[in-house]
């Protein structure tokens, strides 16, 4: 993998991490377009460590509101919500893999991301009335703040996330999607989400750290030292910007144009894969 592709991966990594549209289909749809054949998971996992160093930045407070009073619902509810995604990596560790390798799915999933962003929107907007903001219509139902979230609104977020581990299926907006149809207040789905891959982000580099002690280390001299630095940093510095503008769109806008967006690329991947074969 050359710097100037390392460059690219992992700035569209980081625009992409906290958008709703997968970074991690995203970087494998890259991949393929560059023809890179280079081991694609290390890359990924070591570009995904920097969107990390991103979210600890921006949701400090956050953080440092859960440090120090640890013993809380919100602890429990991450913890619920992680289970599911580890229970699932450990399960699926050899399938994940050749899902990043081959893409086989890609499509399949940039079309379920479409699907399940535009549910979502359309369901939550329907049970709060007046376009989500707020409710006013009668029977509308009120949406849930942090203190009247439950360990069921967990668990089904998570389950979510366990399934976007596979690339193409955004885990943002999975999780997002999920606390939307479980009626979370649109800031606290945002940054639930965002706390939600702090865990799964950290297990994750746990689970490839091993790999590459095991293998000596041959997965990062496939990539290169350097072109990972260089993802790593690019990736971070991106994600800063990414994490604050997502924030303020789940909050103020409408998830329906990254529907559209993830529905227009599962389309054209789907054409490629079954037809023109310029990259699948």
């Amino acid at each position: 993998m050359s710097i100037w592709e390392a460059l690219i991966l992992g700035i569209v990594q980081g625009i992409t991490e906290f958008l709703p549209v997968s970074s991690s289909g995203h970087l494998v749809l890259l991949q393929k377009i560059f023809g890179i054949t280079e081991p694609v998971l290390v890359f990924d996992v070591a570009v995904h460590g920097g969107t990390l160093l991103a979210v600890l930045v921006v949701l400090r407070q956050d953080i440092w509101n859960i440090l120090r009073r640890i013993f809380q619902p919100l602890t429990l509810f991450l913890i619920i919500g992680t289970i599911p995604a580890v229970i699932a990596a450990l399960l699926f560790k050899n399938q994940i893999e050749e899902a990043f390798s081959s893409g086989t799915f890609l499509w399949i999933a940039f079309l379920a991301t479409s699907a399940l962003l535009f549910l979502s929107e359309k369901s939550y907007r329907r049970s709060q009335g007046n376009g989500g903001y707020p409710a006013r219509l009668e029977g509308a139902v009120h949406s849930k703040f942090q203190d009247e979230m439950t360990w069921l609104d967990a668990l089904f977020i998570g389950l979510f996330q366990a399934a976007a581990i596979l690339p193409g299926l955004s885990r943002s907006g999975s999780t997002i999607s999920a606390a939307l149809f479980r009626k979370l207040n649109r800031d606290l789905a945002a940054r639930f989400s965002f706390l939600l891959s702090i865990p799964v982000i950290l297990g994750a580099l746990a689970l490839q750290g091993m790999d590459l002690l095991k293998s000596g280390g041959s997965a990062v001299q496939g990539v290169g030292m350097i072109p990972l630095a260089v993802g790593v940093i690019s990736a971070a510095a991106a994600a800063f910007f990414s994490v604050r503008i997502t924030l303020k769109i789940v909050r103020e806008h409408s998830l329906l144009g990254f529907s559209v967006y993830t529905g227009i690329l599962g389309f054209l991947v789907l054409i490629d894969r079954f037809w023109t074969h310029f990259f699948f």
